[in-house]
């Protein structure tokens, strides 16, 4: 079994990159592997790269459907085995579809491993796609969007937030999709996804705990080796049209109480503002002593919460503010507020306290997920999948140390220009 060279990278705490071994399938199916052998448990990922950014209207949705459908049995195990008999091997296992990837996970015993492979080749090789699994999962998935975009507040916004701030681009339309695309999404439209998408051409496996690589290595080809690589992955429509104006839109709906969420295009994960703005994403918003809310929630009492959300993505992401307010707060007040805040760190920056403060709370959290061997696997799959690189999973302190105060100023002036602005108020209306 040929493996690659060792790799020089930086050791950062806690973990050393050194020792992944990576290797590539005939039929292009990645492999990455970090050795643990401390205790003996291990994290299985399977990441395919694709996402709501990779669907077109009328199929809206079809990536997170997905995600559903694969649950649904293969060539030799029913429905709902897969956790069935992954459950009874002393293991769990989960998934997520985002704008870019969807993922597929399981944490078990390392006694468990050759059922884990046998479980997810199966499903690679031949899933189960009938009319009666798609209806099953569409009336899933359907529920699902009720619950989390058509009732609730902040679902709501930010759906209609997307379409303010991508006005071409795939980003404009939710990963759960449209209700009358998921309602039309078709078996032929499944089969085909299926076959494009889920080939071992489009798929990396991250694994991270108790095992050997050799002989992982050998499983892994005798179990995959021989599923076709699949046909070429068309690439994902781009492009977007440059803002030039602010853009608002209000959202009717029981409530009460308004509330608002605001968004600003950013760049690409690659670029390298991306870092800097986590920086300025941890003083404004992460904990009780950070800025927006020490002065919109507790000095001016204009608002009840108020949050920062930046996620880094393949293209060109959003960096959301969102506002809750009392029913008897003026929305007029709030925002004017949050702008005031927000021009005064582009034009003074912030203090040296406010930045140790932000790089200990970001340092922390990236220790946190390289703490356990589903972070670890969960990370070199990410940065793989939206830097280009797994290595780049054990950069991440290195590029918050090297943000400066300067990076953060300048940063919440360009990106956060009022003519690049979004808005979106929820005015309720009726009975919550």
């Amino acid at each position: 079994m040929v493996r690659s060279a060792p790799l020089t990278v930086p050791t950062l705490e806690p973990i050393d990159l050194r020792s992944v071994v990576a290797h590539v399938l005939g039929n292009g199916l990645r492999i990455r592997i970090l050795p643990a052998r401390d205790v003996p448990a291990v994290s299985y990922y399977t990441f395919f790269g694709v996402g709501s950014r990779n669907e077109r209207p009328g199929i809206t949705g079809i990536s997170h459907l997905f995600e559903h459908m694969m649950f649904n049995g293969s060539e030799r195990y029913g429905p709902k085995e897969f956790d069935r008999i992954l459950e009874s091997h002393g293991g769990a296992s989960n998934a997520y579809t985002s704008n870019d990837v969807t993922a597929y996970h399981e944490d078990f015993a390392s006694e468990a491993l050759p059922v884990v492979i046998d479980l997810e080749s199966d499903r690679m090789r031949a899933l189960r796609i009938t009319e009666e699994a798609l209806t099953q999962e569409r009336s899933v998935v359907m529920e699902e969007r009720r619950l989390r975009t058509e009732n609730s507040h902040f679902g709501l916004l930010e759906e209609q937030l997307e379409t303010l701030v991508f006005q071409a681009h795939p980003y404009r339309w939710p990963v759960i999709g449209w209700m009358e695309d998921i309602a039309r999404i078709s078996r032929e439209d499944c089969l085909s996804f299926f076959r494009t998408y889920y080939a071992p051409g489009n798929a990396a496996i991250y694994v991270c705990g108790d095992v050997d690589p050799d002989d992982l290595l050998r499983r892994i080809e005798a179990a995959y080796g021989d599923i076709p690589a699949g046909p070429p992955v068309p690439p994902p429509v781009g492009g977007e049209p440059a803002q030039r104006g602010e853009r608002r839109a209000a959202v009717r709906h029981p409530a009460h109480a308004p509330a608002m969420l605001a968004g600003f295009r950013g760049p690409s994960a690659r670029e390298p503002d991306t870092a800097v703005l986590d920086v300025l994403q941890a003083c404004l918003s992460m904990g009780e002593g950070s800025r927006l809310r020490r002065r919109l929630v507790q000095e001016l009492q204009v608002a009840v919460s108020v949050g920062v959300g930046w996620t880094w993505r393949a293209d060109p992401g959003v960096f959301l503010f969102s506002l809750e307010l009392a029913p008897d707060k003026s929305p007029r007040k709030a925002e004017a507020a949050l702008w005031e805040e927000i021009a005064r760190v582009a034009s003074r920056g912030i203090t040296d306290s406010e930045m140790s403060r932000a790089r200990a709370l970001l340092r922390s959290g990236v220790l946190h997920e390289l703490s356990t061997r589903n972070g670890i696997a969960h990370a070199l799959g990410q940065a793989e999948a939206i830097l280009g690189d797994w290595r780049e999973a054990g950069r991440a302190l290195e590029r918050y140390r090297a943000v400066t105060r300067e990076d953060v100023r300048r940063a919440a002036r360009t990106w956060l220009d009022p003519l690049r602005r979004n808005v979106t108020w929820l005015e309720p209306e009726g009975e919550p």
